[in-house]
């Protein structure tokens, strides 16, 4: 990445001083290479830009990758949530459990089909949900667990899907920070009936837009592909492709929920780098570990034995008791360096919206712990070590000048 250095002193911007960087280091900013640009050339010149061969390639790649029967690319992971309850038939009247520590697809997703989200409290070191919880919220309506695996770490799904099989509960895996991320040995995505992935153009791996969902059922499969192309009996591209013609019926009434090979030619060159990519940013997360060590703020906890981190987001958590300020202001403080940040997350049950699916009882102290404090630090394949090394000097300087 192109960088100017500034001339910094120890003194924020916000009080008086000079920023850390001259030009702004974008947040969650993409790797994307040569190969996939000219992918992109290609598909524009072939003239199928639509749901083509490349999707379908795409599909048979991250199948393998994930070792999973089947992998169904749809445009966006909102959309393979959606989709995956449709196909469990989940509706009306039913209740699904998951986590608040999360971005507002995920209940948006369970609302959707008429179901209603239970939230129930995470971990505040992990930042995932506590099974303890997630039994405390179980009710006879109760028909699915949604656990997100949160920044890449793996949820505890040994517990969880005990719970499940002792509740007779469906599991949905939200995996959209999750595409490396394994939990003693099995891919997140595989402990549950669907996992779904995102490759929007901060995570990991990136499609611009656009999503997956994996299983090993056939039945949940056919369902997935159906309603995600308006309901109709076939893939477009099967009906357009040199295999002959095929005609198609409407079985259901589904959604315009496909993948284009735009989009997929991007996806077919990032996923072979995808354990590049990571170890990338394990090297840039360990000089994040190094160099914020003494400061007044907690950095992410070490991966657990047994499991892949995927590295997605390094969320630290201000330690507030030690700031003369509060997490808003320093998010302010950063951006005047030339920083840019993210929050994840809000607590969806601080949100006004989802405060209709709350009962009186409700309490997240957790949830709401993190929500007050947690910052995203930038990270991703393609900053440099400069650049971590801007955001360290950039949070020495505000937090040093506003410890208490």
């Amino acid at each position: 990445m192109n960088r100017a250095r500034s001339t910094s002193s120890g003194i924020p911007v916000i009080a008086g001083g000079k920023p850390v960087r001259n030009d702004f280091l974008v947040f969650g900013v993409p790797q994307i290479e040569e190969d996939e640009i000219q992918e992109v050339v290609a598909t524009l010149r072939s003239g199928w830009i639509g749901t083509g061969p490349k999707v379908n390639r795409f599909e048979r790649q991250f199948a393998k990758y994930k070792n999973s029967q089947y992998a169904i690319a749809v445009n966006s992971c909102s959309a393979a949530l959606h989709l995956s309850f449709l196909a469990l038939g989940i509706g009306s009247g039913d209740e699904v459990i998951t986590t608040p520590m999360s971005f507002g697809a995920t209940a948006n997703a369970i609302i959707h089909t008429g179901a209603r989200p239970v939230f129930a409290d995470c971990d505040r070191k992990t930042m995932n949900i506590d099974p303890a919880e997630i039994v405390k919220k179980i009710t006879p309506r109760t028909k699915a667990i949604l656990p997100l695996h949160f920044a890449g770490r793996p949820c505890p799904m040994d517990s969880i899907m005990t719970i499940a099989k002792k509740h007779n509960l469906r599991v949905i895996e939200d995996c959209a920070h999750a595409i490396e991320t394994k939990f003693k040995g099995t891919s997140a995505g595989r402990f549950g009936e669907v996992g779904c992935f995102s490759f929007y153009v901060t995570k990991n791996i990136i499609t611009g837009e656009g999503g997956m969902v994996i299983t090993c059922d056939h039945s949940i499969a056919e369902k997935l592909k159906i309603f995600a192309l308006h309901g109709m009996s076939q893939d477009a591209w099967k009906r357009f492709s040199d295999d002959g013609y095929k005609h198609y019926t409407f079985v259901g009434a589904g959604y315009k929920y496909n993948m284009t090979d735009m989009q997929a030619s991007l996806g077919i060159h990032q996923l072979p780098r995808v354990d590049r990519y990571l170890e990338k940013r394990r090297l840039l997360w360990e000089r994040y570990d190094a160099g914020l060590r003494n400061l007044p703020l907690l950095t992410p906890p070490p991966s657990e034995p047994d499991t892949v981190h995927a590295r997605h987001l390094y969320t630290i958590l201000l330690d507030l008791d030690q700031l003369s300020v509060n997490r808003d202001f320093v998010l302010n403080a950063l951006t005047k360096e030339n920083i840019g940040v993210g929050v994840h997350y809000i607590a969806l049950h601080m949100h006004p919206f989802y405060k209709q699916f709350l009962s009186s009882e409700d309490r997240f102290p957790n949830a709401a712990y993190v929500s007050e404090r947690t910052i995203s630090l930038p990270l991703s394949a393609r900053l440099t070590e400069e650049d971590i090394e801007d955001v360290i000097v950039a949070l020495n300087k505000i937090l040093s000048h506003y410890r208490r």
